[in-house]
């Protein structure tokens, strides 16, 4: 009994109605399409942007260099792998994974860091 009367009161299109045409649909799919525009300009474009400048970072580290881990630790690179980096970071030497390196800065700036 229920579903007769659902079924009623959904009804059929009027006989003059057209029926949804491309254009509808597409007007409803704007929105999205907008969502996704400003997700990619926002979101998306600048952290592929940051992820390259970090990567090509990576590629141009050099033995001497002055870095910042991503932990804050400062040091200066001793050795430097595929993988690993050997850091000298005070009196101490640490071993650390190349990618958890955080930026390249410079000499003149770690020196000021240190001596305060």
């Amino acid at each position: 009994m229920f579903f007769e009367s659902v079924a009623y009161a959904m009804g059929t299109p009027q006989a003059g109605a057209a029926p949804a045409s491309g254009s509808d649909m597409l007007v409803q799919f704007v929105p999205l399409i907008l969502m996704f525009v400003i997700f990619y300009f926002l979101l998306i474009r600048p952290q592929q942007k940051r992820a390259k400048a970090h990567k090509q970072m990576l590629s141009e580290l050099k033995r001497g260099d002055h870095i910042i881990t991503s932990s804050g630790l400062l040091g200066r690179i001793l050795e430097i792998s595929e993988e690993e980096a050997l850091i000298e970071c005070g009196e101490a030497k640490l071993r650390i994974s190349r990618g958890a390196i955080g930026g390249v800065i410079d000499p003149k700036a770690a020196a000021a860091e240190e001596k305060k």
